[in-house]
């Protein structure tokens, strides 16, 4: 007999749904690219993975972000249910607000600080999350923009899990198909009208040695006390 598989350890949304169509979790070590429209519902997804692996109670996470200040991340999030405040006090969940100046010419210098800041982190905290990049590509040359996710590949590599967060029209489409191919998941999210109403859409494009096989695509709203309710197809067309 053949010796058994051993179950790899993923990050999970906590929602199930979402997760079933991740495969059962993205595995850790990946180097994930979450991509999408404004409000298409990026920051919210990256809020349940910090808040499924806090869950969870082994793992640590570092959330940096451009658009929340600590209270206000800490406060949007216990808004959808997601009570992070004693996580924060306990110094596993580590928030840094990122400021990017718009007329930066030169995207090298932030790109070595985070990956820098990134490699300094407690070894407990393997997830990492990057919400976004946004500004910080629009103002960076090509071979910037590939070092930096190369060096989160070799973190990853080290058994960190890191999430970065774009809009797709930060990046030429060349730029945009290099830095995809580093990726292990890949995640777009966008806009749609089905009928009358505006649905979020989540299209799981790859997820690398995920357990069992990945849904192509989630839609669903975000509600006060909830977070992201799926919404199947179906009734969203009614």
């Amino acid at each position: 007999m053949g010796e058994p598989k051993v179950k790899r350890e993923v990050i999970c949304t906590g929602v199930s749904e979402v997760d079933e169509r991740l495969g059962g979790g993205i595995p850790v070590g990946s180097l994930s690219l979450v991509e999408g429209h404004s409000d298409s519902g990026k920051s919210v997804l990256c809020q349940h993975l910090s808040y499924g692996t806090l869950s969870n109670g082994e793992t640590s996470v570092a959330y940096y972000t451009t658009e929340n200040s600590i209270r206000s991340l800490i406060t949007q999030m216990d808004s959808l249910s997601m009570y992070t405040m004693d996580h924060f006090l306990a110094d596993h969940f580590r928030i840094y607000p990122l400021i990017f100046r718009n007329n930066t010419h030169d995207g090298k210098k932030p790109f070595v600080v985070l990956t820098h800041h990134f490699s300094r982190l407690p070894k407990q905290f393997k997830l990492i999350i990057v919400d976004s990049i946004t500004i910080l590509v629009a103002h960076s040359n090509p071979v910037s923009i590939i070092d930096f996710f190369s060096q989160c590949k070799q973190l990853c590599d080290e058994d960190r899990s890191i999430i970065v967060v774009s809009h797709s029209y930060a990046f030429e489409e060349d730029m945009l198909a290099r830095t995809r191919s580093l990726c292990d998941a890949r995640f777009r999210l966008r806009l749609e009208q089905i009928g009358d109403r505006m649905v979020k859409l989540m299209e799981v494009l790859k997820v690398r040695g995920a357990d069992r096989p990945t849904g192509d695509v989630v839609s669903f709203d975000i509600e006060p006390k909830v977070g992201m309710r799926i919404i199947p197809l179906a009734k969203a067309r009614v």
